[in-house]
Parts: C-alpha cells; sequence; structure tokens
C-alpha cells in the first residue's frame, strides 16, 4: 500500500467514527426523550390507578345521581341497558364488591409481617391464598406504588431493591 492509500483510508475511517459518533449522539436524544415521556406517562397511569381504587373503593364516591338522570341509557347497538360502572362488579342490593380490592388483599398481607416484604413475595403469598386471583406482578407493583402514593404503606429502597411495610 501507498502512503497516499494509506492515507485515504485513514481519512475515510475517521470520517465514518465521526458520522457514527454523531448517529449515536442523536440516537441517544432520542431515546432520552422517549424515557422522559415514558417516566411521565408512568406517573399519569399511576394517578388514574389511584384514582380508580379511590372510587372502586367508595372512598369519596360522588353523590348520587337526581332521580330522572338515574334511568339507565340503552347500549347504543343493542338497546339494552348498559352496565353501570359503578356498580358492576357487586352483589346486588348490597352495595359490595363481590372480591375485596386487590389494595386490600394486599395489605392483609403486609399486615401480617412486620418485616418489610419484596413485590414479589407479596404476589407469591396473594396467589397461594387467593388462587382466583392472579395480578401480574407488575399490576402488584403498581397498587403497591398507589398505596405508597396515599401515605398507607412505606417503600423502602436498597440500591435496586425495594421492599413494602405498612405506614
Amino acid at each position: 500500500m501507498t502512503s497516499q492509500s494509506t492515507a485515504t483510508l485513514r481519512s475515510r475511517y475517521v470520517e465514518q467514527a465521526a458520522s457514527d459518533l454523531k448517529e449515536n449522539r442523536r440516537r441517544q436524544q432520542e431515546l432520552l426523550a422517549t424515557v422522559k415521556m415514558l417516566k411521565r406517562e408512568e406517573a399519569l397511569l399511576a394517578d388514574i390507578l389511584a384514582l380508580a381504587e379511590r372510587y372502586e373503593g367508595g372512598v369519596d364516591e360522588p353523590p348520587p345521581l337526581p332521580e330522572q338522570a338515574q334511568a339507565e341509557p340503552a347500549h347504543p347497538r343493542s338497546g339494552r341497558p348498559a352496565a353501570n360502572p359503578r356498580t358492576s362488579g357487586r352483589t346486588p342490593g348490597t352495595g359490595q364488591s363481590q372480591q375485596p380490592l386487590l389494595a386490600d388483599l394486599l395489605l392483609d398481607l403486609l399486615r401480617a409481617q412486620e418485616q418489610p416484604r419484596f413485590a414479589k413475595e407479596l404476589r407469591d403469598e396473594l396467589l397461594a391464598k387467593h388462587p382466583d386471583r392472579t395480578p401480574t406482578p407488575q399490576v402488584v407493583r403498581n397498587t403497591l406504588e398507589a398505596l405508597v402514593a396515599k401515605g398507607r404503606i412505606r417503600r423502602h429502597k436498597d440500591q435496586r431493591s425495594v421492599r413494602y411495610t405498612l405506614a
């Protein structure tokens, strides 16, 4: 190889490396923006979950509608009355849920032992005691985080490990 061809080859490598670095930096910026957006969405979903649990539990339920507005609206396709989201899933006449809320079950499990517990341990025990309930690990973690946000339980972090106890 001549010194001129070596210099040309070297300059091509330098250009390619510079181009690759520029592309890597651009991609990192895109990924950072995506991560920020996902964190905002996660916070929003946690807030929605907390609100949904509050209303499912009957706490701070809005007052009943006036008499003329309480008639069940018809489902647009079938013409039959649509399910009322405030009463569906409840035992008729009692106003009670057929199953206890996941948050209540997790609180009961935390009451049973005083030491901090991992979400995985709590889920495994929940599956053993309530085989009819099969929440995903993420649903259990989200529920625990919603309870933390409400101040009902505490989160204990140790590097990447997170454990929960009653507040």
